[in-house]
């Protein structure tokens, strides 16, 4: 997931109680128990029974997943365990869709058909945490070159919480009907994974139809909470490249060259302005140049530049604006700097998310079992919308599946009651090198998965 956690507006509390995704919610949290049915104690506890004995082998699986990071579309090794792990178990296993991703399905008599992602990508990130089980090794790509490579945005974690769910439902078969189908996806980071699958004939392959879809994703709150809210969760986002051609030459004779360098500096600064200055200040938008891609040498004007940009919007015609404008301003920079006509600036696309909304109805079902299961306050219900994005949804968008993306605490309780004090929203954030997932978090998340498919699936 793409998280700007600037953007969750979170109010400030000190109490941890009270301030995990402003959980003054809570009391509308409470109110489901009166409207819908939670699934039975007794159920719930062979769901921590069955998870409990099986956290040190879920711990061991997410330590190797962690120091074996893969980035997107290279995610072989990871496919493979999670392969191996749900044929043992009895799923009937597809690989290789979407290139690396997996597909397992359990069927178990008549019912609803639930539908669970883990994602699978990690990120070109050198790891900083210190951990003994930190990712070390630099990932060969398929031209030759290496990338740093981390889970720096917590997919290891759920790749565990996909297989110990997948455990605990295969062992608790007797109190479900229906059928489960988990799958791992790859390329979520760049915005390309789920729409990879999608492609590769997803829904012509004969699997189950999904009557419903989960999801779920590490967030540096506390261990013990999650928020799980309906309607828009997150933004849209786009992935684009934007190349500038210049002439090249020599360092010592820039009146001889046309400068794409010059160029792309000038277009990273200009590009803001079209948040600062056409889009509405009531909606929300994030431009972001995620790196420039220019040149070797110190003493050489390369002929080409290319800037790589990350959009976020939520609703179409702030997208459209932006596309717009950054052509326009691409254009002009270019005019100006001397490119002829036949050499204007092109435009990659690459991924593209829309807006994750979370089913109402879906997520007023399974929030009653959710807080059964954690504890009164701690499923927040009315999480403000974040800039972050994903794509797990664009695998259903054909099909009109109703689906709920819930957000996992991952940290120390301290550390981000500590972080709180300082009047920081988190601790740390994803995608940076000092992410990490608090162990404590691995049963948890595994338990969250169980509880949100036997909400649907329970007799």
């Amino acid at each position: 997931m793409k998280l700007n956690t600037c953007a969750l507006k979170l109010a400030g509390r000190s109490a941890i109680g009270s301030i995990f995704f402003a959980a003054f919610y809570a009391s509308s949290t409470l109110a489901y128990a009166t409207n819908e049915t939670s699934i039975s104690t007794d159920l719930l506890g062979q769901v921590n029974s069955s998870i409990d004995k099986d956290t040190i082998r879920l711990t061991g699986i997410f330590k190797d997943l962690h120091a074996h990071p893969e980035v997107a579309f290279h995610e072989k090794r990871t496919a493979g365990i999670v392969a191996k792990e749900l044929k043992a178990l009895g799923f009937s296993v597809n690989e290789g869709i979407g290139k690396t991703g997996v597909v397992g399905v359990l069927k178990n008599g008549p019912g609803p058909t639930v539908w669970f992602r883990a994602d699978m990508d990690a990120n070109a990130v050198h790891e900083t945490t210190g951990l003994p089980y930190a990712a070390s090794n630099k990932q060969k790509l398929e031209d030759g070159s290496e990338t740093d490579a981390m889970h720096a945005c917590g997919h290891d974690a759920h790749v565990t919480w996909l297989l110990g769910m997948a455990k605990t439902m295969a062992e608790l078969k007797k109190n479900w009907s229906g059928t489960l189908v988990v799958y791992a996806q790859p390329a979520e980071e760049v915005g390309l994974g789920a729409q990879a699958m999608v492609d590769d004939k997803l829904w012509q392959r004969g699997f189950p139809t999904p009557d419903y879809a989960f999801g779920t994703h590490t967030v540096p709150g506390p261990v013990g909470y999650i928020s799980s809210s309906s309607g828009v969760r997150m933004a849209g986002v786009d992935q684009l490249d934007i190349k500038f051609i210049g002439r090249g030459g020599h360092g010592s004779t820039p009146q001889m060259t046309i400068d794409p360098v010059v160029m792309a500096a000038q277009a990273v600064l200009s590009y803001q302005t079209i948040i600062s200055r056409n889009v509405d200040p009531q909606a929300s938008a994030v431009l972001t140049v995620g790196a420039i891609d220019a040149g070797r040498d110190n003493n050489v004007i390369p002929g080409e530049s290319t800037l790589k940009l990350n959009l976020r919007w939520f609703t179409p015609e702030v997208r459209e604006l932006m596309l717009m404008r950054i052509d326009e301003v691409s254009r002009g920079i270019a005019l100006a700097a001397g490119v002829p006509a036949d050499k204007m600036p092109v435009r990659t696309m690459k991924g593209h998310s829309g807006p994750m909304i979370n089913n109402a109805d879906l997520t007023k079902k399974i929030n009653p079992s959710l807080e059964k299961l954690l504890g009164a306050g701690r499923v927040i219900d009315q999480f403000p919308a974040v800039m972050g994005s994903e794509d797990f949804q664009e695998a259903f968008n054909t099909l009109k599946t109703p689906y709920v993306f819930i957000l996992v605490g991952i940290a120390p309780p301290k550390l981000f009651a500590d972080a709180r004090a300082k009047g920081m929203p988190f601790p740390y954030s994803n995608h940076n090198s000092d992410f990490f997932v608090d162990l404590s978090a691995i049963p948890i998340g595994a338990k969250v998965n169980t509880v949100a498919a036997l909400s649907i699936l329970a007799k």
